[in-house]
């Protein structure tokens, strides 16, 4: 049996690990950080720590739109970063057996940004995979936007 944090972005009905997630909270606005990749949106402040807000929607292609008052922001941590991510709604935990896991590899080989498929009575979730989200060239763009160097400019 695995947890899930399931959450909506624009109809899709998406999860993350549970273990990866630290806290959802009402969407807050972001200062733009120059330089840095195009998902990135700008950062904000966590309990002292500069966190990058991601736009998911541009990870996905969908279409964009302003961020409303009832967004929240998913904070997870991938292998390298914590990140802030931008979805629509957050729905909760769910439990999944691994009866009801597919791999993602094995419905579309090469499928980026996801680790599998799960079954579930209310229809499809996708899982996130946070740690191939970044590209490395993104990751590098992402350091460097955050370097204190790059903040001297």
């Amino acid at each position: 049996m695995s947890s899930l944090v399931a959450f909506n972005l624009e109809g899709l009905f998406l999860a993350l690990p549970l273990d990866r997630v630290a806290r959802a909270v009402r969407a807050v606005a972001a200062t733009p950080l120059p330089q840095a990749p195009e998902i990135v949106c700008g950062v904000i402040n966590v309990q002292g720590r500069i966190v990058p807000v991601i736009n998911l929607r541009r990870r996905f292609g969908l279409a964009e739109r302003e961020t409303g008052l009832d967004d929240q922001l998913l904070i997870a941590h991938s292998a390298t970063r914590m990140l802030a991510m931008i979805v629509d709604a957050v729905v909760g935990v769910i439990e999944c057996d691994e009866k009801d896991f597919v791999a993602v590899d094995s419905v579309v080989a090469g499928t980026r940004h996801l680790t599998g498929i799960v079954k579930s009575p209310d229809g499809m979730v996708l899982i996130h995979d946070l740690d191939s989200f970044l590209s490395l060239e993104e990751e590098r763009a992402l350091d460097a936007a955050l370097s204190p160097a790059a903040s001297a400019d």
